[in-house]
């Protein structure tokens, strides 16, 4: 028994030795190996937490009395499981990668810089360029939600309860909006109730920039399998609603656009880690 024992130092040993000189974050219960130069004051609150998000089929759309034109026709859409981070990337996220590579940080709301505040008055390419860089980092692969990826998790994926809001059909108790931020700003992430998957802030606070291009009538020829929106495009989807968004603008449902390089003290984006 002894020497069972001391075989199996041997073995665990050199495992945990490689985890402190590599670096591993645990995601859902998995072990997942850094990439080697990621050794730089790696500490896991750095890296957005990601909620497991198992796929499904879901009818994407809305034929709300309120829902616009090009939130129809209501379609089916089928997706592979996926990670979404759990807030919306803050400053304190975004900083890092400043500083890391020189990158220069947005222009300062009026409210100023507060760690645990969303990052905001980025680009979509400003978006895509920080995952990017945390996908190089830790050797998983970081991007922006698609646009179905992002309604399906905002709408609780297959624990959805059918909600206008994400979470709730009580706007109050899920999103920081007009109606109760005087529209003055956003709040720190995850102050308000989480979705049914444990998402915060899918509704209000900040705008989400999504990866597809925006297609009016592209619900009309959607793919049903995991769809990524049009091949082209002059504008790229936002969703959620924000600080400064009426009720009806923070629905699940809700699509509106912006060019891609123009940033605004409203809008900020989440992750997706595949």
């Amino acid at each position: 028994m002894k020497r069972n024992i001391f075989l199996l130092w041997i073995i665990v040993i050199p495992i945990q030795l490689l985890h402190a000189q590599i670096g591993a974050v645990t995601i859902e219960g998995d072990t997942v190996l850094l990439n080697p130069d990621f050794t730089w004051q790696f500490k896991q609150s750095l890296v957005p937490e990601l909620v497991f998000i198992q796929g499904g089929e879901f009818q994407m759309g809305s034929n709300h009395v309120l829902a616009d034109e090009d939130e129809k026709p209501v379609h089916t859409v089928r997706l592979n499981d996926y990670r979404m981070s759990k807030t919306e990337v803050n400053v304190k996220q975004y900083k890092i990668f400043c500083d890391d590579t020189g990158y220069p940080m947005p222009e300062v709301p009026s409210w100023g810089w507060h760690d645990e505040y969303p990052i905001v008055n980025v680009t979509w390419h400003d978006a895509v360029t920080y995952c990017d860089w945390l996908s190089q980092k830790t050797g998983m692969k970081f991007h922006l939600p698609t646009e179905a990826q992002w309604e399906f998790a905002a709408r609780g994926g297959t624990k959805s309860k059918g909600t206008i809001y994400s979470g709730s059909n009580r706007i109050q108790s899920v999103a920081w909006y007009a109606g109760n931020t005087d529209s003055k700003g956003p709040h720190p992430v995850g102050t308000k109730k989480a979705n049914t998957l444990g998402l915060f802030d899918m509704s209000g606070n900040i705008a989400e920039w999504c990866q597809d291009y925006y297609g009016k009538n592209y619900y009309t020829r959607c793919p049903i399998e995991n769809p990524a929106g049009p091949n082209l495009g002059t504008h790229r989807l936002v969703r959620g609603g924000s600080w400064k968004e009426e009720a009806i603008r923070c629905r699940s449902t809700f699509r509106y656009i912006n060019t891609s390089i123009i940033p605004y003290d409203f809008i900020g984006f989440r992750l997706v880690g595949d």
